[in-house]
């Protein structure tokens, strides 16, 4: 039977995704993801390299897909707030993306797969631009930066929200808080650049 590469990497980082967002880049054990993927450890290195290339892959892949299946669509303040609760839902429904940054900027001193990143960042900062005629590109690097951060930040941070109100997380009030925030600042930075 012939070995299908491409299914086998697939579920080599499935498994490293779900290592590293438990435990980080320290703490992740090649030998559980080789397990927990149904292969030989050893194939990780023939595919990745190393641990480290594994990690880059892994996050490069996750934030990615995490920003090119957002779309911006339309122009004003309130596409950017669509785009802004519509990442949100992304960052819930796949935890690992958020998780994955937060170790990414615990454990590594450079970002990984940074090229590939800036260049889906770069559109992203450029629909933003387009749907907000008259701002600097700074401004919507920085719509940007903030609208990810939110995002990635209520998913790691969970347990911030039971100590602050008392209550469990609620992400439909958190996301509704997201899009009403981007909305302002989006309207703020609009005045400002008039």
């Amino acid at each position: 039977m012939a070995w299908d590469t491409e299914q086998t990497k697939k579920r080599l980082l499935d498994a490293a995704a779900a290592e590293f967002g438990a435990h980080g880049f320290a703490g992740a054990r090649i030998d559980r993801i080789g397990t927990g993927a149904g292969v030989n450890k050893e194939r990780i290195y023939s595919y990745f390299g190393s641990k480290a290339g594994l990690f880059e892959a892994v996050i490069t892949i996750h934030l990615i897909k995490g920003l090119d299946e957002t779309p911006l669509e339309g122009t004003g303040p309130q596409a950017v707030a669509d785009f802004a609760g519509a990442y949100f839902d992304v960052s819930v429904l796949t935890p690992k993306l958020a998780r994955l940054t937060a170790w990414e900027g615990l454990e590594r001193s450079i970002p990984v797969g940074a090229e590939q990143r800036a260049v889906r960042a770069s559109n992203k900062v450029a629909a933003i631009n387009a749907a907000l005629p008259g701002i600097s590109a700074t401004v919507a690097q920085d719509l940007l930066l903030t609208i990810v951060t939110l995002s990635h930040g209520w998913v790691v941070g969970r347990n911030l929200g039971l100590i602050i109100t008392g209550e469990p997380d609620d992400n439909a009030r958190r996301r509704a808080h997201l899009v009403m925030s981007t909305r302002a600042i989006a309207e703020a930075m609009i005045l400002d650049s008039e």
